[in-house]
This record gives structure tokens, C-alpha cells and sequence, in this order.
């Protein structure tokens, strides 16, 4: 029997008729003021739409591009513990950190984040003293894991290795001097983009309106001037609060937010030139007692590396460029450590991000040194904002915000469910490895992946890849269409998959992603 090709969850599907009709309802006045408008769709405004949609509340939320068009798809993928917040004394935002992804990983999302072994390989530049201060902070790591209740069964002991089994792990590493590694876990998200989808669908089913390609002109108490940027039309929405989560262009909406932009950039290699990973890297950075350089295969065909921590001034671009002096940084550090020599015309890609940093006056040194714990500001005019913070604590910083909103306005509103709601996707794990299609499927759709995946079976030609070497199929850019938003080629190319990471695959795939948004318009 085939298996449909419909979403798992009732009422969670996006499309160009959908948000048509949302746009018009909101236009025309007819359903008044709503109860929360949230600007921003990255991983913090989507979350805040899908509490607020929880809580029983009348939900618009809004981007002037996409879903997850900022920050949130240029993470390291990373959904992490709080260790490096734990070395820095920051007790309480590492906390934090390793409750929220034992919620992700065992609750709400465990088809989209799942183990991932790292290997910190002890080279001749990382002094014994540095090896006992990390295996110490491997340690403590693991006692947040505890603390936070996840099980042991979801994220493995970490433990010391010999230098063979370090090379076995990682055979790009350079023996000579190699003493040894040692070995830990964290949560890893199949893509951050994915994410962002999923809390905008489920939002999306709880009741919220997901309305992409909408600008927010103008914010007051009231509402806000939003400006359709597919036609030009400009129209009023009333609204009984409204949460500005916009990340560092947040400053551009409310005057009295400042923010110290900090740019991560990362390289994107083929997977052939680092040789078989079968674990991520954490390689120290020389001379620093505290940061790494982390190598992470994707299971693509792909590996990114990364990240800087730079300061950013001036105005904030809508995607960040990536200078040539943090490719050559992060190909040095490769150098240091592995037995492969990379070189520039090696790096297939790169992207960077910029991390919404709170500037306050204790923030004159390094952005790297700055607090990642976020802030929730509400300003004279009753607008509610939320900066800083992490894509792993994404969904605590949308729960304070909605909380910050609802005392503003005075609304009643019933009590956080986010942390026990599950996904769009989301299954047991049980579930998830019993289904009969592509495990690749399965991570990136979980339960809806049967439903992709007979998109492919009933039309053989959406079965294949689009670009090849590359597993992302034309029916997952059908889907995308149908199910995800998707409005145009940079969507689906860029955002619903990955594809446009690397710029000579994106060139190959535009024929397919053009095909996919042709169907759907000659079937609607």
C-alpha cells in the first residue's frame, strides 16, 4: 500500500493560498485585534508564535524574508549542553542550556536532534595541563546532563581514547605526537533551518498565522504598519501586544535596544577531502584555553567547520559576507591538528551568522567574552523584545517573552506548554526507526517522512536527487511547496534544504527547485 503525502499534523501545512488568505483577513479587518503579533520568524519568533498559539491566544506572526532567513540557519547545528558557559562561570545559562536540549532531544523534537560524538584529539600543542582542564570540563559537562535530567541512554558517558582509537574515529588526524583523545556528546540538529519549519508549522496548526514576505514598518503598543513585499500593499493590524524578536536587527524596531552583533563564520568542504569522519572535531585553538574550531560532517557528502567570534559594526546586512580573513583563521587551525593539507580552492562554501549580543555598559571586550544569556526588554510603548541568547535556548527565551507580553497586556492566557509539545514530525523513537523509508528521510521529517517520501513513488522523477552527490530529492522540493512556505527558488534552495550552501550545486539545482514551485501552481 503507498503511504499518502499529507502532513502529520492537521492544520500545520504553509503555502502561497494560505497566506494569501491570512493576508486578506488581516487586510480587511474583519476578525479585530489580535492578541499577539510577533515579529520575526527565526527559531525565537516562531517559538514565541507557537507558546502564545499554545496558550490559547490569537497569534500573527510575521518576516520580512522567510522562515529562518537570519541567525538561525547559520548556526553550527549544534543544540549543546552550556559546557563552554560552564568554563566561563556562566552557571546558570549552562543550565539552562542542557535543559533545553533534553527537551528537544527526548520531548519535542527527536527526529530532528540527536547524539552526536565529538573528539577532542590531544595533540603536541595541547599541554597536558590543558588535556586534565578539558577532561575535567568533559566531567562537569556530563553532571549538567544529569542535573538536567536527560538520560544516559541519549547522550553517552564521555571517556578518554587510546591514540588508535582516535585515528579510527578520525583518520585525517596527524599521528605524530598524537597521545590520545578524549570523546563526549551533544546534541546535533539534522538542520537549524528544519527547525525554525517545524515550530512555524506547529505554530501554525495550534492556530497562528505564518505570514512570510511581510514587513513590519512601524511598531507601536497597538499593533503595527506591515507592508506585503510580494504586491507592495500596506496595511494596518491591531494587536493587543506585540513581541519584537527580529535578532540583530531587532535595534531598527525599538530605539532603545542595543545590540554588539557578532559574526560565526563557518566553511562548507566535501566530505572526500577530510577522509571518513566518523565523529566531529573539537580542535583548540592555539594559544586560547578555551575555544575550539569544530569539524562537523553533515552525512551529505559535506563537512562544515567553524566558528569565528568577531565583532560586526556598521549597519546589519541581510546576509552577512564572509572575509577571506576568517577562511584563511579557520583553515589554519585545520592545519594544526590534521594530516590532510586544505587549501582555499578546497572550501566549496562558507557562511556566516551574526549573534544578537546584548550591549550593556560591561560589554567593552571580546564579543567572545559576552554573556550568552538573553534578555527580554519591554519598552515605553508596551513593545516586548527579546535578544541574545542561543538557538539551543530558543524556546525558553520565546516562553519568557510570551510571559513579559501577556503581563504587558494584561491578557488571559493559559499557562507555557512548550516544553511537553511536540513538534511537527516528532515520534518516538521507536516509532521513527520502524518506519520503511530512508533513515536520512526520517531525520529530516521525521513521521512525515512516509508522506516525502510517496511524493517520490508515485512519480518516479521526484525520486531522484536533484544535484548529483547530493541525497535531497525533487520530492522533497514538492513538499516544501505544499507543506513548508516555500515561495520561490531561494527558499526552497536555500532555506528548506541546503542545496545553495555550496554555489555550484545551487546553479545545478535551480531547474528542479523552478519544476517543483510549476507543479504545485498547476495543481492549485
Amino acid at each position: 500500500m503507498t503511504p499518502t503525502s499529507s502532513p502529520a499534523l492537521p492544520g500545520s501545512s504553509l503555502d502561497a493560498e494560505r497566506r494569501r488568505r491570512d493576508l486578506e483577513r488581516l487586510a480587511d479587518g474583519t476578525d479585530g485585534a489580535v492578541d499577539v503579533l510577533v515579529v520575526g520568524l527565526g527559531a525565537t519568533g516562531a517559538g514565541a508564535a507557537l507558546d502564545a498559539a499554545a496558550r490559547g491566544l490569537g497569534v500573527v506572526a510575521i518576516d520580512a524574508h522567510d522562515l529562518a532567513f537570519g541567525t538561525s540557519r547559520w548556526s553550527s547545528k549544534l543544540i549543546h549542553g552550556g559546557l563552554r558557559y560552564l568554563a566561563s562561570g556562566q552557571l546558570d545559562v549552562a543550565h539552562e542550556s542542557a535543559v533545553e536540549r533534553g527537551i528537544l532531544m527526548e520531548r519535542t523534537a527527536p527526529h530532528l536532534v540527536r547524539p552526536q560524538p565529538f573528539v577532542l584529539p590531544l595533540t603536541p600543542l595541547v599541554s597536558r595541563g590543558q588535556a586534565a582542564l578539558a577532561r575535567a570540563g568533559f566531567v562537569a559537562g556530563d553532571l549538567l546532563r544529569v542535573s538536567a535530567r536527560t538520560s544516559r541512554g541519549t547522550l553517552p558517558r564521555p571517556r578518554a581514547l587510546s591514540a588508535v582509537e582516535t585515528r579510527h574515529l578520525a583518520p585525517a588526524l596527524r599521528p605524530t605526537g598524537l597521545r590520545g583523545g578524549l570523546l563526549s556528546w551533544d546534541g546535533r540538529l539534522s538542520d537549524d533551518a528544519r527547525l525554525v519549519t517545524a515550530i512555524a508549522r506547529t505554530a501554525a496548526a495550534h492556530g497562528a498565522r505564518v505570514l512570510t514576505r511581510t514587513r513590519a514598518l512601524a511598531l507601536h503598543r497597538d499593533g503595527a504598519l506591515l507592508r506585503d513585499e510580494l504586491t507592495g500593499q500596506e496595511l494596518t493590524v491591531r494587536a493587543r501586544t506585540v513581541v519584537n524578536a527580529t535578532g540583530v536587527w531587532a535595534g531598527g524596531l525599538v530605539d532603545d535596544v542595543r545590540l554588539r552583533p557578532s559574526r560565526g563564520t563557518h566553511l562548507v568542504l566535501r566530505s572526500e577531502d577530510l577522509g571518513r569522519l566518523s565523529a566531529g572535531l573539537h580542535i583548540p585553538i592555539p594559544g586560547e584555553t578555551n575555544r575550539f574550531v569544530l569539524v562537523l560532517p553533515q552525512g551529505d557528502g559535506r563537512v562544515y567547520v567553524g566558528l569565528t567570534d568577531e565583532p560586526v559594526d556598521g549597519a546589519v546586512p541581510d546576509v552577512p559576507d564572509v572575509p577571506e580573513t576568517d577562511i584563511g583563521f579557520l583553515l589554519d587551525v585545520l592545519g594544526s591538528a590534521l594530516d590532510v593539507s586544505l587549501q582555499r580552492s578546497d572550501v566549496v562554501g562558507a557562511f556566516a551568522g551574526l549573534r544578537p549580543l546584548l550591549d550593556t555598559q560591561d560589554t567593552a571586550g571580546r564579543t567572545a567574552d559576552i554573556s550568552r544569556k538573553h534578555a527580554v526588554l519591554t519598552s515605553p510603548d508596551g513593545v516586548v523584545t527579546v535578544v541574545g541568547g542561543k538557538l539551543t535556548t530558543y524556546r525558553r527565551m520565546a516562553q519568557d517573552a510570551v510571559d513579559a507580553a501577556v503581563a504587558a497586556a494584561g491578557l488571559a492566557a493559559g499557562p507555557c506548554r512548550t516544553a511537553s509539545l511536540p513538534l511537527v514530525g516528532a515520534a518516538a523513537p521507536r516509532t521513527l526507526a520502524g518506519l520503511d523509508v530512508p533513515s536520512r528521510l526520517v531525520h529530516r521529517y521525521g513521521s512525515e517522512a512516509p508522506a516525502v517520501h510517496a511524493l517520490g513513488l508515485a512519480d518516479p522523477a521526484l525520486a531522484r536527487p536533484v544535484v548529483p552527490g547530493h541525497p535531497v530529492t525533487g520530492a522533497e522540493l514538492v513538499w516544501a511547496v505544499r507543506h513548508e512556505g516555500a515561495l520561490d527558488t531561494s527558499d526552497l534552495l536555500d532555506r528548506r534544504t541546503r542545496i545553495g550552501l555550496v554555489p555550484e550545486d545551487r546553479a545545478t539545482a535551480e531547474e528542479a527547485a523552478r519544476d517543483a514551485l510549476a507543479r504545485t501552481a498547476a495543481t492549485a
